[in-house]
C-alpha cells in the first residue's frame, strides 16, 4: 500500500499522532479517549497509518549515549544519479539515515559505527569506493545536542 497523501490524513489521524510523538508506549485504551474514539477505533486508525507507512512506531536510541561509538553527518559529491549512491549505501548497516539535497552536497548521509577507527575504514573503504562517489566531507559528531521527533502534524 502506498503512503497516505497528506489530504487523507484527517484532523483524527493528527491527533493520534501528536499523542505519538508525546508517548509511542501509549495505551489505545488511553489513546482512544484523547482524540475522541473509542480504542478500538483508534487501533483501528493506527493500523491504518502503520499499514500506509505514513508513520513508524519505533523505539529510537542515541548512539552516543549508549557508549563507546562514533557517530558522522557525511556530505557526499556524486557524479551521475545520487539516488544510485544512496540505494547502494542504504544497504550498509552503518547508515542510518541518508537523504538527496543539493548545493555543497548531493547527498548527505548520516553513518553510526562502533569506534572512530570503523568509521574511518568506512568512509575511506566504503563511500568513497562507491561508483559515482566524486567527494566525501566528514563531520564526526562530538556528541547529540538535540534530538527530537516532534514534527508539526498539522
Amino acid at each position: 500500500m502506498r503512503a497516505l497523501e497528506r489530504n487523507h490524513v484527517d484532523e483524527i489521524d493528527r491527533a493520534i499522532l501528536r499523542e505519538l510523538q508525546t508517548d509511542g508506549r501509549i495505551a489505545y485504551a488511553d489513546l482512544g479517549p484523547k482524540v475522541g474514539l473509542s480504542a478500538s477505533a483508534a487501533r483501528q486508525r493506527l493500523q491504518r497509518l502503520l499499514d500506509s507507512k505514513a508513520v513508524q512506531v519505533v523505539g529510537v536510541t542515541d548512539p552516543m549515549a549508549m557508549g563507546g561509538q562514533a557517530m558522522a553527518l557525511l556530505g557526499i559529491g556524486v557524479d551521475g544519479d545520487p539516488r544510485a549512491v544512496a540505494d547502494e549505501l542504504a544497504r550498509r548497516d552503518e547508515v542510518v539515515y541518508s537523504v538527496l539535497t543539493s548545493g555543497g552536497f548531493d547527498l548527505f548521509v548520516e553513518v553510526v559505527a562502533p569506534g572512530p577507527r570503523d568509521l574511518l575504514d568506512f568512509v575511506n573503504d566504503v563511500v568513497r569506493n562507491v561508483e559515482g562517489v566524486s567527494e566525501v566531507r566528514s563531520f564526526p559528531y562530538f556528541g547529540i545536542h538535540t534530538h527530537r521527533f516532534l514534527w508539526d502534524v498539522g
